[in-house]
């Protein structure tokens, strides 16, 4: 029975290692949310609106609400950037990619968030969004 339990814990530590240090390929996860169909699981959320600043202001707004959380820019430049947030205790990634285009005086935000594991995400990714993305 020992043996057993033993077996269990180390598959259990094993997964979750994995999940933790697997490598982010950016070309699977760097993608245009603005063309990207929705994930099948329930692990998402998604934005396109327009805001009345500069698109330099927004992306900066961004990178810096971004890293004040942790994370860390995946792929792209300011215009569209790919980034990468894990969650605090069991370090799951998450992958935010978001589009600014200059629409008049204002910039369009497409965003999308997303999680690489799990079937749902309990609302984190459009909390997220609403933290990260100016009004």
């Amino acid at each position: 029975m020992k043996t057993l339990a033993l077996v269990i814990v180390l598959l259990v530590v094993a997964v979750l290692g994995w999940i933790r240090l697997a490598p982010t390929d950016a070309a699977r996860w760097h993608l245009d949310p603005a063309t990207t169909p929705d994930p099948t699981t329930p692990n998402f959320a998604r934005v396109n609106r327009v805001v009345a600043m500069p698109v330099a202001d927004v992306a900066a707004a961004i990178a810096a609400r971004a890293q004040g959380e942790g994370a860390r820019r995946l792929a792209g430049d300011d215009a569209f950037a790919t980034w990468v947030q894990r969650s605090r205790l069991m370090g799951y990634p998450d992958f935010i990619s978001i589009r600014l285009t200059a629409e008049g005086a204002g910039t369009r935000i497409e965003a999308l968030s997303r999680a690489r594991f799990g079937h749902g995400d309990l609302g984190v990714n459009q909390a997220r969004l609403r933290r990260w993305l100016p009004e």
